[in-house]
């Protein structure tokens, strides 16, 4: 039975407490994971609520944090919570002029900073913006009065008893991403955090003989809710990772018994493991397909309660001497993995399945604190996104509000404790997306999906990313995006068309695969120029792209795939502002940089 918490601050001082000597979070250092203990952990929060008392915070108060995930961050998030103030994370990625929205936005008095140049970007805010007071940073040393470690020293000191919020009390401030305008604050309560974490246990079989390799970030809804408190409510360890391009290398040290990952980690997966089969032999290659069939119908026997000792010796075989070594380079030991934060290819989804990878897919947003729905040990269907947790309802509607039956299309909306209370400053956006329905308080979340009859939800895409073309048909762009990025020679692909004759596409190519083919016999046996710009321009790369959209688009409509398409060779990224901080494009930002490639894509 899991604890019923109805704070964070009782979740994390019953972990510490219980779990006081096993290990929680793993920094890499000097070359090697050095860890500290949850009884270490308690005493950096004591100390660092006790500083933050010192200068000034108190119950309703904001603290501000720019931090990629690490232990102060943890820190700051726990202390803060302990006086009664709220958390208000931001990515590194974001630029100066996001971050000074928010820290107004919110009405921050301390913002907490990673490195030194993103203290001195903040302590200039300080006078500028009226709530700001103080700005704190993580990596500078003890003699520094604005250090981390200078502070937790004043906290030591001065020590500060902690405040147990009530349930419905604020707990944070968690900004989302404003792909089409600014970013509205999400006001999530410590009862809406912990409904998420009250079920955990009841659906997913973590211990404290767990460990994950942290890399989502805790700026995130997912990466906050679901690894960082859920990790610490259940006594288990996170590893950090010291970034997305080490994952590989930080699993090995690592090797985590479960790992919480956004869809693109998975695909980077996918990928990989494709590209390096296609340089083995080809009896490896059949080897492999064969051992991938085989345990996609032992899978697909036991989600149905069957069974199969065949299938199961011939699993087992290819498991020792096919997916052993797959499975070695994410250490060996990983159990299961969960998947959220966008949809997860189904095609990608079964491939990592069959490699003995179990992958639960879930759903939901920032609003709802986040995880809606999950597919779980017993009640999982690949395709879907799951069940309603417990205390969840999910309901699908009409443009009129009208509820829908199940197996039809409509808009997705959710009700239940881990529903926001609203956003900040913003009364009449909250009121257009809080709705009644069924006599329940229900959030619309704007996305599109349908329910199966026995409760699994599949998302099919979203309300304001849809689209009409001029004969009145409707594109849901990202659908055939996602299908696309599946291509081992396209990173990123953004569908346009609306209101137009038909669809047309950019591509990102992966510049390193369409290097490697145009060399091959296939791609011509090339060997000029193969700068990104010259393989854009190239006719023969233009062609094989339109190979590539045909095949993968294949299995959608004539009228959505795209009949012309232009080769980019700049990446969509945050620092380019194309993307957000966690990595959904911005459509917009797309559009307008791009509207003149677009618009010659439509001049015969």
């Amino acid at each position: 039975m899991s604890k019923q918490y109805t704070s964070l601050v009782e979740m994390q001082e019953d972990a510490c407490e219980r779990f006081a000597k096993r290990r929680v979070f793993g920094t890499k250092l000097e070359g090697i994971y050095r860890w500290i203990t949850y009884a270490d952990f308690a005493s950096l929060v004591n100390r660092f609520r006790a500083a933050l008392a010192q200068l000034g915070v108190e119950a309703g108060d904001r603290v501000a944090v720019v931090s990629n995930n690490r232990v102060e961050w943890a820190v700051g998030a726990y202390a803060t919570y302990s006086l009664g103030g709220h958390y208000v994370p931001m990515y590194e990625a974001q630029s100066p002029a996001e971050r000074r929205y928010i820290i107004e936005d919110s009405n921050s008095k301390v913002a907490l900073a990673a490195t030194e140049a993103i203290y001195q970007e903040l302590a200039g805010l300080i006078g500028e913006v009226d709530s700001l007071e103080h700005a704190i940073c993580f990596d500078a040393s003890e003699s520094a009065p604005h250090s981390y470690l200078h502070h937790l020293a004043v906290g030591a000191e001065n020590p500060v008893s902690s405040v147990h919020p009530s349930p419905d009390d604020l707990a944070g401030l968690l900004y989302t991403s404003g792909t089409t305008g600014k970013p509205k604050g999400v006001m999530l309560s410590h009862n809406n955090i912990c409904s998420n974490l009250r079920v955990m246990p009841d659906l997913f079989p973590l211990s404290h003989e767990d460990v994950t390799c942290s890399f989502l970030p805790w700026a995130h809804a997912f990466g906050q809710t679901a690894e960082l408190h859920g990790i610490i409510s259940a006594g288990a360890s996170m590893g950090l990772a010291e970034s997305v391009q080490t994952l590989m290398e930080n699993f090995l040290e690592v090797r985590p018994t479960v790992l919480l990952a956004v869809p693109r980690i998975f695909h980077r997966i996918y990928d990989g493991v494709k590209k390096r089969m296609a340089d083995e032999p080809k009896l490896r290659q059949k080897l492999f397909e064969h051992a991938l069939s085989v345990s996609q119908k032992r899978t697909e026997m036991r989600d149905h309660g069957g069974s199969s000792t065949l299938l199961d010796i011939q699993h087992k075989l290819f498991e020792r001497v096919v997916f052993a070594k797959i499975k070695e380079r994410f250490g060996g030991r990983l159990r299961f993995v969960m998947s959220g934060g966008a949809a997860l290819a189904v095609e990608v989804a079964e491939f990592i399945d069959n490699l003995g990878i179990t992958v639960f897919e879930g759903y939901g947003l920032t609003e709802t604190s986040p995880v809606a729905t999950v597919n779980r040990p017993g009640a999982r269907r690949i395709g879907t996104v799951g069940q309603a947790i417990p205390d969840v309802s999910i309901y699908i509607c009409d443009e009129q509000g009208k509820l829908l039956p199940p197996e039809t299309d409509g808009e997705v909306l959710i009700s239940g404790p881990n529903i926001m209370q609203g956003y900040h400053g913003l009364p009449e956006a909250t009121a257009e997306v809080m709705v009644e329905v069924d006599g329940k308080q229900a959030f619309r979340t704007g996305d599109m999906g349908r329910l199966s009859q026995d409760g699994f939800l599949s998302i099919t895409g979203r309300f304001k990313e849809q689209y009409k073309l001029e004969n009145g048909k409707y594109v849901v762009p990202t659908l055939l995006e996602d299908q696309l990025k599946l291509s081992g020679f396209i990173t990123q692909a953004f569908i346009y068309g609306d209101n137009k004759p038909f669809n047309v596409c950019l591509i990102v190519p992966d510049f390193e695969a369409i290097q490697k083919w145009a060399k091959s016999d296939e791609g011509g046996g090339v060997s000029g120029d193969l700068s990104p710009e010259a393989l854009c321009a190239d006719a023969r790369v233009h062609a094989k792209i339109g190979e590539e959209l045909a095949a993968y688009g294949a299995e959608f409509k004539h009228f959505e795939q795209p009949k012309r398409w232009k080769l980019l060779v700049e990446d969509f990224s945050p620092e380019n502002g194309l993307m957000t901080p966690k990595m959904s494009v911005r459509r917009r930002a797309v559009t307008a940089r791009y509207q003149d490639e677009l618009d010659k894509l439509y001049i015969d």
